[in-house]
């Protein structure tokens, strides 16, 4: 019994290939933006694809082709709409079948077997998967308030890639929590749009505490559902590249930004990166 289950905790699922494999992909590029320029040739096509916001160049400098898959950045509202509502939606299934005894929909069902469910028993994990999905729904309400009152986006823009990439993320985020269950039956007011260096807390030791914070919500995300969870694990590393990567080039653009960038500041990690 004991070493069926290990075997089902190490077997590389759907969902676990996935992962894995965007985890591997955003650690590739991050690599590749590691390079001293010079050594290897540039791509203004993937620069463009994988920058956002502030890091994209100027229009100016840009290729014409990738201004036509120019998305306002604005549209990130989008994906925590998407992530409310279809996550909202999967608390409701869980909540229906923990304490009602109601199954999931067959088509539900049906998905999370493809990507590979956890075959084991255990309900405690079924009641850290309704703990992990209440977070992460109250995570992307809160987000969905800053999108609409506290976020200022002025012109910023992001690829057409990366707004599809968005729209699936928190879908695929909330199947992966689910197919952790076991299948046993106030206005803002904007003063300007100009880049300014933060200092205070966190910005004394990382150029993007968001991102460093984003990467904290789902390391504690991994807590709930206990560190022997691999799937999860695998969400983690992938949200870690990923977050590594938007704050290298973050940190990037305030290095050739301002002089006077705190040279004692990292980019993701305090002290280390």
């Amino acid at each position: 019994m004991a070493a069926w289950a290990g075997a089902e905790l190490s077997a590389l699922t759907p969902l676990r290939a996935l992962w894995l494999t965007l985890a591997a992909a955003f650690l590739l590029t991050l690599l590749l933006q590691l390079v001293p320029p010079g050594l290897l040739p540039s791509c203004a096509l993937f620069q463009d694809l994988i920058r956002y916001g502030k890091t994209k160049s100027r229009a100016s400098l840009r290729p014409a082709v990738c201004l036509s898959f120019d998305v306002p950045k604005r549209y990130f509202s989008h994906f925590y709409m998407v992530s409310v509502l279809w996550n909202g939606f999967l608390i409701w299934c869980l909540t229906q079948s923990l304490f009602m005894g109601v199954p999931f929909p067959y088509w539900l069902h049906a998905l999370l077997r493809i990507l590979g469910t956890v075959q084991f028993r255990g309900g405690e994990l079924a009641l850290s998967a309704f703990l992990v999905l209440v977070f992460l729904w109250l995570h992307s309400l809160r987000r969905l308030f800053e999108c609409f009152y506290v976020s200022v986006f002025s012109s910023a823009v992001i690829h057409i890639v990366q707004y599809c990439f968005g729209l699936v993320y928190y879908v695929l985020v909330g199947l992966t929590v689910l197919s952790q269950v076991p299948m046993d039956g106030r206005n803002g007011v904007i003063i300007h749009c100009n880049h300014r260096i933060p200092f205070g807390d966190w910005f004394e030791y990382v150029s993007s505490p968001n991102y460093l914070a984003e990467l904290m919500i789902y390391i504690s995300m991994a807590v709930t559902f206990g560190f022997h969870n691999l799937t999860w694990w695998l969400v983690v590393t992938y949200v870690f590249f990923s977050q590594a990567l938007c704050a290298f080039l973050s940190h990037r653009f305030y290095q050739s930004k301002f002089v006077s960038y705190p040279k004692h500041r990292k980019a993701f990690l305090p002290f280390l990166f």
